[in-house]
């Protein structure tokens, strides 16, 4: 799964990489920058397709269907299984309708070793900013505030990641990302093509503090590599 994930860079990258990912110009939004560890329940930075063009804006991460009455669900479905999401009433109206690509420069995944539990930051080789896929939906919470609400597609793992965790967030190819957010594709198959893991040698791994445990804890701290005996 992905319950953590990071944007560790100012606001001016968000901007740039939006503009020049998405030709997005007029990215206003309140959103304090850099984030060491985003946690589920809170806001993270999505982009969506209408169509014409691109918007980015802020979602609540813990997806709740669309045939939810309340916020009982609110913040648990913070993934999606690639393998079964045609499959999952829960997933499968926003996969074939509303899907979008969360922003991040990486992400923290625990792994076991006996009755502990090593956290690593897991980042593409080159560290920069990239994007997961996901699936949205708009909520009325009973404060009567409506909020779109997503969840992180995740597949199974390849043999080297494995080792870290048995699942991975799915990253859509740079050149596939007009199509995954076509609004007007729903082709079950078609879509199911693009959520695959990307190859492990494409990802690199470091094992950081067990400060990025605790959610509160949002600071350079818990990106830093530390040394393994």
């Amino acid at each position: 799964m992905c319950g953590r994930f990071t944007i560790a860079v100012n606001k001016e990258e968000v901007k740039e990489y939006l503009y020049h990912q998405f030709g997005i110009e007029d990215f206003q939004i309140d959103y304090f920058l850099p984030r060491y560890n985003i946690a589920p329940g809170e806001k993270i930075i999505a982009i969506i397709g209408d169509g014409k063009g691109y918007r980015a804006g802020l979602m609540k991460w813990g997806f709740i269907p669309h045939f939810q009455k309340s916020e009982k669900s609110a913040y648990k479905m913070i993934n999606a299984r690639a393998e079964s999401i045609v499959e999952k009433p829960s997933f499968k109206n926003a996969f074939l309708k509303r899907r979008c690509l969360l922003l991040t420069d990486g992400y923290f995944e625990w792994q076991k070793d006996g009755k502990l539990k090593r956290p690593h930051r897991i980042t593409l080789k080159d560290q920069k900013l990239f994007t997961f896929a996901g699936i949205w939906n708009n909520f009325t919470f009973e404060d009567g505030q409506k909020y779109a609400t997503c969840a992180i597609i995740t597949a199974a793992s390849g043999r080297e990641m494995r080792k870290i965790h048995d699942r991975i967030p799915v990253i859509i190819n740079p050149e596939e990302k007009a199509t995954w957010l076509n609004p007007a594709l729903n082709d079950p198959l078609k879509l199911s093509e693009l959520i695959k893991p990307l190859p492990d040698e494409l990802f690199f791994t470091y094992q950081v503090s067990s400060i990025v445990n605790n959610p509160r804890n949002d600071n350079e701290e818990c990106i830093k590599p530390i040394a393994v005996k």
